[in-house]
């Protein structure tokens, strides 16, 4: 039997970080929910337990049925009629599945039928189902939106909605609209309040929604009128209960086809106020999309894997002039960076999501009591860090999920140009993936303030101070360079003081800035486990010469040349 789970050892590598201690410790608060849940674990060595067997549920699910109904789903897709969309067959299977195994809202606390995982556990089933099928992870990986409505509703919206998702109801997060993509102060959406029955009324029209006809929908609307920019908009909670949404019509994409993208008609539709006025973007929408992020880093490295092993399966069954294609230089080495840099997106996808891990649950913590100085001290590094890693991650993941799905088809050759093989789909798939949550370019923009203030460069220094293995300090002495080098052309480009000189550098700077944390947290991976050795090997010969690049890009250009680039 096919096991997503079982059949990639650095699963359990990266469940089984040191962090995980504090991160079980911090989710569990001194496991009281033993008392209370007869499934809750007695201690860390039992949630781990549970986390390995739910994972292996997971990876069962996706090797015997996401990914043998992948094909299909594509071809298939979802239909509207009558406003309502209908899944294709393989997608309902798949749906089927996962609410039967409890895989929906295992985030959410155990008092709302959750299971209480941490980030962690849940983004590697992230991870997994996206290797099946990147567009049913869009389905399955909106359950995340639960965690802005436990963030941000109240009590009683919480035990309303959240036992609904745990118990299989899809969600949406409804915020582009036909003139509002990535700017999103533009939202026109109309959300009135009637003071007769207390519920606010939505009127508008949303585009490019993706699973637009969930059963429960996080919708940003404009509620104070007069307005046109981001302070006046608030986020509100509709149940496809009441009706007042049809779905006009869903998207005819490139890829994730099993994913049903719509276009929302919005009449007098009830909904109710998530938080508080006005904050909608400001406040719930970031942290929803932070969220947002992470799942398509997932979705990403899921797809990198995906790329991966349908390469090397090709490359080493492909048989040209007596041997087997692998055995080329062209071909292994495009196979070996492969491998690599799926290896180095896994790994950047767990460090990122443990930082959220420590930081929210501190969050929360703080809800309940106050924070020890101590606490407070760790919430703040650790809030620090994820603001830092998740644009870069994003932005970096996405940008190698398209870059191994297009050397699989290259691999391939002209068979890989054909539906005949999965990775047409796969780089069909792939290309939304640096697109939708954030543009890679406005990961770039969200990052930058990292690498002028520093933070990227005091965590290499952090992950330069680990005690690794003499065999592996020629990679650390090859990082140390690379450190050097970024350093050196993040201060030449600073010290210009020109703003926009410093945008138009500010891509180099942070993929310089990701190949040296990718090669150290590869090299780290390296230092517990030999497996690793060879893409930690791979990927900082790779980042090498990505570094010198772009010195040398930096270094000879003339600033007077911007103008040339200016239409």
């Amino acid at each position: 039997m096919a096991n997503f789970y079982l059949d990639n050892p650095s699963m359990k590598h990266h469940l089984h970080h040191p962090l995980m201690k504090r991160i079980v410790e911090l989710k569990e608060r001194g496991y009281a929910d033993k008392d209370q849940f007869d499934y809750a674990p007695q201690d860390f060595e039992d949630a781990m337990d549970s986390y390995e067997k739910v994972l292996e549920i997971v990876g069962e699910i996706c090797g015997e049925i996401i990914a043998p109904n992948a094909e299909a789903v594509d071809h298939e897709g979802p239909s509207v009629a009558d406003g309502r969309v209908t899944y294709a067959k393989g997608t309902q299977e798949n749906l089927n599945a996962v609410r039967k195994a409890g895989l929906m809202g295992i985030a959410m606390p155990r008092r709302y039928n959750g299971l209480n995982f941490p980030i962690v556990p849940y983004i590697m089933a992230a991870d997994l189902v996206s290797r099946a099928d990147a567009g049913f992870e869009n389905l399955w990986g909106l359950q995340d939106c639960a965690e802005t409505l436990y963030e941000f509703g109240n009590e009683d919206q919480r035990q309303r909605f959240i036992p609904r998702v745990c118990a299989g109801e899809t969600m949406s997060m409804d915020l582009t609209e036909p003139d509002a993509g990535s700017d999103l102060q533009s939202v026109m959406l109309k959300a009135t309040y009637n003071e007769k029955d207390g519920y606010w009324y939505l009127n508008g029209v949303k585009r490019f929604i993706t699973n637009g006809d969930a059963d429960i929908h996080l919708v940003l609307a404009r509620s104070e009128e007069g307005t046109k920019d981001g302070r006046g908009l608030s986020m509100f909670i509709y149940d496809k209960r009441n009706g007042g949404v049809n779905v006009r019509r869903i998207e005819n994409k490139m890829g994730i086809k099993g994913s049903p993208t719509c276009e929302l008609v919005f009449k007098n539709a009830k909904a109710e106020l998530c938080g508080d006025r006005k904050l909608g973007l400001i406040k719930y929408v970031m942290a929803l999309m932070n969220g947002a992020r992470l799942g398509i880093m997932a979705q990403a490295v899921g797809l990198s894997e995906a790329a991966y092993r349908e390469g090397y399966a090709y490359a080493t069954e492909r048989k040209q002039f007596g041997k087997a294609i692998i055995e080329f230089p062209a071909v292994y080495e495009m196979v070996a960076l492969m491998r690599a840099k799926a290896d180095a997106s896994r790994a950047m996808l767990y460090e990122t999501a443990r930082f959220v891990d420590v930081y929210k649950a501190l969050d929360d913590i703080s809800k309940e009591r106050k924070l020890t100085p101590e606490e407070r001290q760790e919430q703040k590094k650790y809030s620090k860090l994820a603001d830092a890693f998740t644009p870069m991650g994003k932005g970096m993941t996405t940008e190698y999920a398209n870059q191994n799905a297009y050397d699989a088809i290259q691999i391939h050759g002209g068979s890989g140009f054909m539906k005949d093989y999965a990775c047409e789909r796969l780089y069909r798939d792939a290309r939304i993936t640096n697109i939708y949550e954030g543009t890679t370019q406005l990961q770039v923009v969200a990052a930058i303030r990292h690498v002028t203030t520093g933070t990227y460069l005091a965590q290499i220094r952090e992950y330069e101070a680990i005690n690794y293995k003499p065999e592996l300090g020629d990679l650390k002495n090859k990082l140390q360079a690379m450190t050097e080098k970024y350093e050196k052309i993040v201060a030449m480009v600073i010290n210009t003081k020109d703003n926009e000189y410093i945008d138009f550098q500010a891509r180099r700077m942070v993929e310089a800035a990701a190949h040296c944390i990718f090669g150290y947290l590869l090299l780290q991976d390296a230092n517990q486990n030999e497996s690793f050795r060879r893409s930690a090997e791979v990927y900082i010969n790779y980042g090498q010469a990505e570094v010198d690049k772009i010195v040398s890009y930096i270094s000879k250009f003339d600033r007077e040349d911007l103008g040339y680039y200016k239409q």
